[in-house]
């Protein structure tokens, strides 16, 4: 992974949240796409906490940005690992939140995981 790259990366997903932008920030990743976060348990009563491609991960963020008009992310850091990447911002009411990011061959998301502080 090119520190470069993961910068970019993460300034652009970022931004891309923060313009309220669906479809940039679902141009990070593959259509195919799996996505886990402790919010998909609680929003949608999925037990897994787990959801895969874009058109059901898209249909939750739609909600989520519909929900939460003033969403804005703070990037804090990024963390380079081989071919993933972590991203440290300020969340939903300035909670601290990770995603963690793992990259297939095209440079794009197969799997993402998200963290949020207690």
């Amino acid at each position: 992974m090119d520190s470069n790259f993961a910068q970019h990366f993460a300034e652009d997903w970022i931004d891309a949240w923060n313009a309220h932008d669906l479809d940039r920030i679902l141009s990070h990743y593959e259509d195919d796409f799996e996505m886990s976060s402790p919010v998909i348990a609680q929003m949608l009563d999925e037990p897994t906490g787990t959801l895969r491609g874009k058109v059901m991960v898209g249909a939750y963020w739609q909600k989520a940005l519909a929900h939460i008009p003033n969403l804005k992310f703070e990037l804090l850091s990024v963390l380079v690992g081989v071919n993933s990447i972590t991203i440290n911002y300020l969340g939903v009411r300035e909670r601290l939140s990770s995603e963690v990011f793992h990259f297939g061959p095209s440079h794009k998301v197969t799997k993402a995981f998200a963290h949020y502080a207690c």
